[in-house]
């Protein structure tokens, strides 16, 4: 696909007006400078034209922000790589000297320019900008992202600047899997995203906090396609004191329900947390396949570990989600990070399945055999039947003779036998029991 790269100088609007081409909030919006420092991606379409429109850090200058040499380093290399760029400057404070160095380097780059003066909000009080036209510039859009102002025209204009190709998609097109990668701070979440990638995408850092917003990218491995989702380290609030990283935190918690599979980044040299089991039970509840991965594998003697061990470990603190599968992997080295596809395919097409109702209550009157139903005040039950009413997570009703439910013993043990007998690894599975005289 075409790429649009937006780029300017901190607080001038750039992620505001990203969201608005998207038509939705997907970059993270915060009066504070320097909320996004990684470049986000987005498949963005504009009438028939389809492009990935990529919002950037604030470059060239990003005073007080410990990684601005990164965050100019990862602008840099988005604009490398860009068809269009789409220079944003702040309508309310003029143009700087600085903002007109830089619209001369991105001239020089012979690449298609587009400037648009953001923050022009009311018609009443335009501001003076005659300003702006010391860029010598034939055609600015002068637009409001956050009031909808001459938005449309902008979006027109990148799709008339946008080379050839690039159709939108039709709905037979498949839609690649989402998978978003999550974790507490610095378990290598990044590093994890760029091995992936094959390319630094993603800055990284030992400074706690590094990844604010949620980052996507778009790649392709083998015959599929997979966006991968980089999010923030989730810690509790109360320890957070920026409000751009709890603002973070909140965007990555939201972004676990929104994937199709959820990557669980645990450290392999400090596994398992409070805060890994707190992050596990947000993907538990989300209902979403699940996989754990074990990085900085490479930190461990394999001989001393055996991933048997590692795994009796993990569930040890985390048996509420002993469904997943577990990967050790290296960031580092990349060992065995690409079976991170591998493991989301499967685990998405068993959170998918549906088990028709006949082969479902064979099922069930083996296992009612085995082991008659109890319910939680530890009198029998019996189960008429059951049915398959949704899928990811994968989720049954049972009807029963009684208006109770099942001992939590009874039900841990009947999901047990479900995920063996139909291959249900790594999805959660729902059951609702219901009496049958209702």
């Amino acid at each position: 696909m075409p790429k649009v790269v937006i780029l300017g100088f901190p607080n001038v609007g750039k992620s505001t007006l990203f969201n608005r081409l998207l038509r939705q909030k997907r970059a993270l919006v915060h009066s504070l400078p320097g909320m996004t420092r990684d470049s986000v991606s987005a498949v963005c379409t504009a009438g028939r034209r389809r492009f990935d429109l990529v919002d950037t850090g604030g470059v060239p200058d990003a005073r007080g922000e410990p990684l601005s040499e990164k965050i100019k380093e990862t602008s840099w290399k988005a604009a490398g790589k860009a068809d269009v760029l789409l220079f944003v400057l702040d309508g309310r404070r003029g143009l700087s000297p600085a903002e007109e160095d830089l619209y001369r380097t991105l001239r020089k780059t012979g690449k298609r320019l587009l400037v648009a003066v953001n923050k022009i909000d009311f018609e009443a009080r335009t501001p003076d900008l005659s300003d702006f036209y010391r860029l010598g510039e034939k055609r600015m859009y002068f637009v409001s992202a956050e009031h909808n102002i001459n938005i449309s025209e902008l979006a027109e204009a990148v799709a008339e600047a946008l080379p050839g190709g690039g159709e939108a998609p039709t709905e037979e097109e498949s839609r690649p899997l989402r998978i978003a990668i999550v974790g507490r701070i610095n378990v290598g979440k990044s590093s994890l995203v760029n091995r992936l990638c094959g390319e630094d995408r993603f800055i990284v850092s030992e400074l706690p906090g590094t990844t604010r917003d949620c980052a996507e990218a778009v790649i392709r491995s083998g015959e599929k396609s997979y966006v991968l989702v980089d999010t923030a380290g989730i810690r509790k609030l109360v320890k957070v004191s920026d409000e751009r990283e709890s603002a973070s935190v909140i965007k990555a918690k939201k972004t676990i329900p929104r994937a199709d599979v959820v990557c669980l980044v645990l450290d392999a040299a400090e596994f398992c947390t409070r805060q890994d089991a707190a992050i596990a039970r947000l993907a538990f509840d989300s209902g979403k396949p699940l996989v754990i991965v074990l990085n900085k594998w490479d930190l461990v003697r394999e001989e001393a570990v055996t991933l048997a061990e590692a795994k009796k470990l993990v569930f040890s603190r985390l048996d509420f989600v002993n469904y997943a599968p577990v990967l050790t992997a290296s960031a580092l080295t990349g060992k065995r990070v690409t079976q991170i596809f591998d493991l989301a395919e499967k685990v998405y097409q068993a959170g998918r399945k549906r088990i028709g109702t006949a082969l479902l209550n064979k099922f069930l009157a083996s296992a009612t055999a085995a082991r008659p139903p109890v319910s939680k005040t530890g009198k029998p039950l019996k189960i008429r039947y059951m049915t398959q009413t949704g899928i990811l997570p994968p989720t049954f009703m049972l009807f029963t003779n009684a208006r109770v439910s099942f001992s939590p013993a009874y039900e841990k043990q009947l999901i047990q036998k479900l995920r063996e007998a139909f291959d249900l690894r790594g999805t959660p599975i729902r059951l609702i029991p219901r009496s049958g005289k209702s």
